[in-house]
């Protein structure tokens, strides 16, 4: 195998491929990426731990065709490393040589016979822009748990009906909601798919950020593929999942139908104020909001212990309610919002209230995204 590349273009390539190796491989050559380069001037790179796959297509001055399998880590550190010149890689028995400008390193080689077979890519089920897909899994993914004996809570549910695609995540104290149009293979489509939130966006961030469509495939282990899965591809990047099995729980119905309180207030100032306030409140300790007439006030601490409050301006419809929130919750739901307001909609202070985005002040909402918070029971 002899082939010459542009720096930037191995560097990138190699990084992208490198991020799903395992840290600790159940067997040695999972921490490998396979280097191919065939005939027609491509350069394949691929990597997989048996749950995430990835593989870059680039091209390249392909010299001799062939494949190598090399520490997919410190081969990411040393296309990073290079100087800005282009890369000449030739394998020599059981090394393979990188020589940049008067750089040159050697690889040991790992039995690339060994590597196993990459997952076949799934069938399309649909194109969705890469700029809309990165931004909807953004805002969804701050809702699911990190918990790991909870794997179910650990994933992004993605509903497909139609032209219609909509994420779901939480982790049981807040629940994201995000609903995006995209172009389905099929015009009558209905499946469901979970899919892990960390690798959602992952591939939401690599895929999505070039601007253009991104494929998704999806496969229910029935048919021609026996396994469960989603794939992703843009740009030359292809990248699959196995899915998360699993019943979801059924988190739809939280969204109350009717709200008795709505209020309104500009999100940045409120997103400010509740970073400052919330500088005196313990671990596990709430901020409070209370809304009434043309204002909010936020508070936080009690007794003896540090106190702050600061008031904004609001708009209120409907009686004045007070309700207490985790603060970095409520950070995170306010930070997914794209809108310069907020509104804030309540039926009780013990009940979950939903953020939505809001344009105006005097204007509609935006309930293709919606964040449901449940508040903290307050003291006394």
């Amino acid at each position: 195998m002899r082939f010459r590349v542009e720096r930037d273009v191995l560097a990138e390539a190699v990084t992208w491929t490198a991020r799903s190796l395992p840290t600790r491989p159940p067997v040695p050559v999972l921490a490998g990426l396979v280097l191919d380069a065939d005939a027609g001037g491509t350069l394949s790179l691929a990597g997989f731990d048996y749950e995430v796959s990835g593989r870059v297509e680039v091209a390249a001055e392909v010299e001799e065709p062939g494949r190598a399998l090399v520490s997919g880590r410190l081969l990411a550190d040393i296309a990073r490393s290079l100087p800005g010149r282009p890369v000449e890689v030739a394998s020599e028995g059981s090394k393979v040589t990188l020589t940049c400008g008067a750089s040159r390193f050697q690889l040991l080689t790992m039995p690339v016979e060994e590597y196993p077979a990459l997952p076949v890519m799934p069938d399309s089920s649909g194109v969705v822009a890469g700029d809309v897909l990165t931004q909807a899994v953004g805002q969804v993914v701050v809702a699911a748990s990190r918990d790991e004996t909870l794997p179910i809570l650990t994933g992004v549910r993605m509903e497909i009906e139609g032209d219609r695609l909509t994420l779901l995540a939480t982790d049981r104290y807040r629940l994201a909601m995000r609903e995006l149009p995209w172009t389905p293979a099929s015009p009558g489509a209905s499946t469901t798919a979970l899919v892990r939130a960390r690798t959602l966006s992952e591939v939401a961030r690599a895929l999505g950020s070039g601007g253009g469509e991104v494929v998704v495939a999806l496969s229910d282990g029935t048919g021609s593929s026996s396994t469960a899965m989603i794939g992703f591809e843009a740009g030359g990047r292809r990248t699959t999942s196995l899915l998360v099995d699993g019943e979801y729980p059924k988190v739809r119905s939280l969204f109350p139908a009717e709200s008795a309180v709505r209020a309104v207030v500009s999100r940045e100032e409120l997103v400010d104020a509740v970073r400052r306030v919330s500088l005196v409140a313990e671990r596990n300790t709430p901020v409070r909001l209370s809304f009434s007439e043309g204002q909010v006030v936020l508070e936080a601490g009690a007794g003896d212990d540090a106190q702050a409050s600061e008031a904004l301006p609001a708009t209120l419809d409907g009686e004045p309610l007070e309700i207490a929130f985790n603060p970095a919750f409520l950070l995170d739901g306010l930070g997914a919002l794209p809108t310069p307001h907020v509104r804030m909609s309540f039926t009780q202070p013990t009940k979950p209230a939903v953020l939505t985005g809001q344009p105006e002040v005097d204007g509609d909402d935006d309930p293709g995204y919606r964040y449901l918070l449940m508040p903290v029971r307050m003291a006394g």
